[in-house]
């Protein structure tokens, strides 16, 4: 086995090791937030094909160490695999593994998790999206921590070098700024699905600006894409 696959495994390893004793900080059941964050820094570190390895041993050890439902399972594994597809599909966009992991988890993830906790938990009075305002709550705690970290990673040139010494797809030109500028559009399709689920669960009669609030998340994020991108494109120089 080579230098670079050795290296990988370890890595893969401690991801593991690290993702079943950070799991229960915040965590309810339904809400992991810090599941979400090793699946992004896996994902966007080692690819979707590890990214699923790692979210599925977690999920096992963590089910057989702690005790916790197939939850473990369905809330990790389409979130992680989806973040790693969408981060190379976009050619390194952070922001867009952060949305894959949301998709994944918050949407496909929160629906199967129906099925699997009413057959095999024996689990009533559910229905199929009774556990998206927990999952996306949490891929959405998760998320940030794990952009905000890679974001860091990235602007210091660690990122890259990191990639490289694993073995994995570099995108090293990848971040520019129409790309972030589509991922902050993206953004905004999350913050209006955040939005929509908060005022939904914790807000008993909302009024005519609560309705409207998702509306203005969503043309706010969309404002500052347009902006970002105006003030951050690179200038032409004047002839």
């Amino acid at each position: 086995m080579n230098t670079v696959k050795v290296r990988k495994m370890v890595f893969l390893s401690m991801m593991i090791a690290l993702g079943v004793v950070i799991s229960p900080i915040l965590r309810v059941e339904g809400m992991c937030p810090m599941a979400h964050f090793i699946n992004i820094t896996c994902a966007v570190f080692l690819g979707p094909a590890y990214a699923f390895i790692c979210a599925l041993c977690i999920g096992i050890l963590r089910m057989i160490l702690m005790g916790i439902p197939p939850l473990a399972l369905t809330g990790a594994i389409f979130g992680a695999f989806l973040s790693g597809m969408f981060y190379r599909l976009s050619k390194g966009n952070l922001l867009m593994a952060f949305a894959g992991e949301v998709f994944g988890t918050g949407i496909i993830g929160a629906i199967i998790s129906y099925p699997v906790m009413t057959l095999l938990w024996g689990y009533t009075n559910l229905t199929w999206f009774f556990y998206v305002p927990s999952f996306i709550a949490g891929t959405l705690i998760g998320g940030s921590i794990a952009f905000i970290f890679l974001k860091q990673l990235q602007k210091n040139g660690m990122l890259v070098k990191i990639q490289s010494s694993l073995g994995s797809k570099v995108f090293s030109g990848a971040d520019v700024v129409l790309n972030d500028s589509i991922g902050i559009g993206v953004m905004g399709f999350i913050g209006y699905l955040a939005t929509l689920v908060i005022v939904k669960n914790f807000v008993a009669e909302p009024g005519a600006f609560a309705s409207s609030l998702k509306y203005i998340v969503l043309i706010a994020f969309f404002a500052a894409a347009v902006i970002y991108y105006f003030v951050k494109r690179p200038k032409t120089a004047a002839k």
